[in-house]
C-alpha cells in the first residue's frame, strides 16, 4: 500500500516534458483526423467492412508478438463488442447514412456524459456539481442540433445519422465501464495487450454482419472474394484504413495510455478537449463541410459543457498531496 501511495503521489508531482505535450499534441491530431480517414474509407466500403478491415490491420501483426492480458476472457470479449463492434459499427453507419465528420468529432465527446450517468447507475459513482453543471450545457447543445432539423437546416445531417452518432458515444461509455471494471478486477494487467487482443473480438461479428446484410456483397462483383473488389478500391481508402488500424486504434491509444500511466488523469483529460477543435477544422478545410448556425450553437454549447467537466472538476478536486 505505502509503494502505491509514493506512486500515486510522483504521478501528482511530475510535470509534464516536452515528450508528454508531444505525445498529447499527437494524439489530439490523430483522433482528430480520425473522422476524415473514415469518411474518405466510406467511399469504397460498407459500414461493415470497413470495421472488419480497421480491427484486420490493428491486430496484425502485434497479435503475434503481444501475449494476451492477464485477466478473465470475458472482459476482453465484452470491450471488443462495445468498443469495436458497437462504438465503430454505429459510427461508421452514421457517417455513412447522414453524418458530417466535423460534427461526428464533436457528438463522439458525449461519451463523457454517458460514461458519467452509466458510472452512477452500474457503479453507484457520485455526480459532480461540475458533472450535473456539463449535463446542463450538453442537454442545450443538443437541443441546438434538435432545433438544426426543425428549422430545415440538415446540411448533410440525417435525423438516423444523429442518433447512430449519439448511440455511437453511447457505446464507447459502455466501453469505458467494462475498462473501469476490468482494472478493479485485475490492476495490474497491459492496456497493450488488452487493447491488441480486444481487437480481435470485433472482426468476426463485422464479416458476419457484411455477408448478411450488405446489398453490395451479394453481387459478384462485389463480393469479398472478387478479385475486381480489391482492385477497383483506390490507394487513397487502403491509407484510410492503414490509418485506422495502426495510427487512430494502436498508436494514439499507446499514446493516450502512456500519458495517463506516467501522470495523473486530472492533467491528461483536458488535451482531450482539442480533439474535437481538430476533427471541426479538419471536416471544413478537407471535406468542405459546412455548419449551419444552429450546429454552431450545439458545438459551441457541447465543448463548453467538456471544458466545464474537465476544468470544473481539477478546480473542485481537492489536492492529493496533503
Amino acid at each position: 500500500m505505502d509503494c502505491r501511495v509514493a506512486a500515486l503521489l510522483a504521478m501528482t508531482n511530475n510535470s509534464l516534458t516536452g515528450r508528454d505535450l508531444a505525445a498529447a499534441l499527437g494524439v489530439i491530431v490523430i483522433w482528430g483526423l480520425n473522422f476524415v480517414a473514415m469518411k474518405f474509407a466510406l467511399h469504397d466500403f460498407t459500414p461493415f467492412q470497413l470495421g472488419a478491415a480497421r480491427y484486420t490491420l490493428a491486430v496484425l501483426p502485434l497479435v503475434f508478438f503481444i501475449r494476451a492480458p492477464r485477466l478473465h476472457w470475458k472482459w476482453v470479449l465484452l470491450y471488443g463488442l462495445f468498443q469495436g463492434v458497437g462504438q465503430f459499427g454505429l459510427l461508421f453507419t452514421a457517417l455513412k447514412v447522414g453524418m458530417t465528420a466535423s460534427l461526428a468529432s464533436v457528438l463522439m465527446q458525449t461519451q463523457v456524459f454517458f460514461s458519467a450517468l452509466f458510472g452512477y447507475v452500474l457503479l453507484h459513482e457520485k455526480l459532480s456539481r461540475a458533472l450535473l453543471g456539463g449535463l446542463g450545457l450538453a442537454a442545450g447543445g443538443l437541443v441546438c442540433f434538435g432545433m438544426n432539423f426543425v428549422s430545415g437546416g440538415t446540411l448533410a445531417i440525417t435525423v438516423a445519422g444523429f442518433v447512430l452518432n449519439l448511440c455511437a458515444a453511447a457505446m464507447w461509455a459502455a466501453s469505458n465501464i467494462v475498462a473501469r471494471k476490468a482494472q478493479q478486477s485485475s490492476p495490474q494487467y497491459e492496456p497493450l495487450q488488452f487493447l491488441v487482443w480486444s481487437s480481435l473480438v470485433p472482426i468476426g461479428p463485422f464479416l458476419l454482419m457484411s455477408l448478411l446484410f450488405d446489398p453490395d456483397v451479394a453481387t459478384p462483383a462485389m463480393a469479398w472474394t472478387s478479385a475486381a473488389k480489391w482492385a477497383s478500391v483506390p490507394w487513397t481508402s487502403w491509407l484510410a484504413i492503414a490509418y485506422l488500424g495502426w495510427m487512430a486504434t494502436i498508436w494514439g491509444y499507446a499514446l493516450w495510455t502512456g500519458l495517463l500511466q506516467r501522470h495523473a488523469t486530472n492533467r491528461v483529460a483536458p488535451f482531450s478537449l482539442g480533439v474535437p477543435v481538430v476533427g471541426l477544422a479538419a471536416g471544413v478545410l478537407v471535406l468542405g463541410e459546412v455548419i449551419s448556425a444552429w450546429q454552431w450553437a450545439g458545438i459551441a454549447l457541447l465543448v463548453a459543457a467538456l471544458g466545464f467537466v474537465v476544468l470544473g472538476g481539477l478546480m473542485t478536486r481537492p489536492s492529493s498531496t496533503k
